[in-house]
């Protein structure tokens, strides 16, 4: 039959959510991309894992369009860091975006089910507010929080692991005094 790819590049945060590995959830599928800087912390990277034969090939096809690197070793260093350490702390960064959705459906103006964030990644609607996304996504960088816009009434924020949990309440602290003005 036809083979098939995912995209990846969130699996191993799929994975902690759905308490499943990454073997089983990859399982149907011919061929995986996941990156190694979304959730595990690597720098920079991806892989892409399948067969011996489309192996062979993707690595035909990068040098052809001249996708390679020389001297990249401390980026695979990185790399096998991020595959062995990072995946058992990703239920961290769950918990820190569930704390951000719990406070945020809290304040006024704001709108956001804490149960439909069962990841890193939050998106809340903000029309309440009285406020543009532009507006509340500039009054946060101004205070050193980063939120985007991605469309008129909602924000996306995402955890990782270089937010803590510190930062989280900091965050909501900022954005109570954004809405409160």
């Amino acid at each position: 039959g036809l083979p098939v790819h995912l995209d990846g590049a969130r699996i191993f945060n799929a994975a902690t959510a759905l308490h499943e590995s990454v073997a089983e959830l990859t399982r149907p599928f011919d061929s995986v991309m996941f990156c190694l800087s979304k959730g595990l912390g690597a720098p920079v990277g991806s892989l892409i894992v399948g067969s011996r034969e489309f192996i062979e090939r993707a690595r035909a096809l990068r040098k052809m369009l001249g996708g390679g690197m020389r001297q990249a070793g401390v980026l695979a260093a990185a790399g096998l860091i991020a595959l062995e350490k990072m995946p058992w702390r990703l239920h961290e960064d769950h918990a820190n975006a569930r704390l951000l959705a719990d406070g945020l459906a809290e304040m006024p103006g704001i709108e956001i089910d804490p149960e439909d964030v069962p990841t890193n990644i939050l998106i809340f609607d903000i029309s309440g507010t009285g406020m543009t996304t532009a507006e509340v996504s500039q009054r946060l960088e101004e205070r050193g929080v980063l939120a985007i816009g991605i469309n008129p009434r909602q924000m996306r924020m995402v955890t990782h692991y270089d937010v803590t949990r510190e930062d989280c309440l900091e965050a909501l602290k900022v954005m109570a005094d954004i809405v409160r003005q």
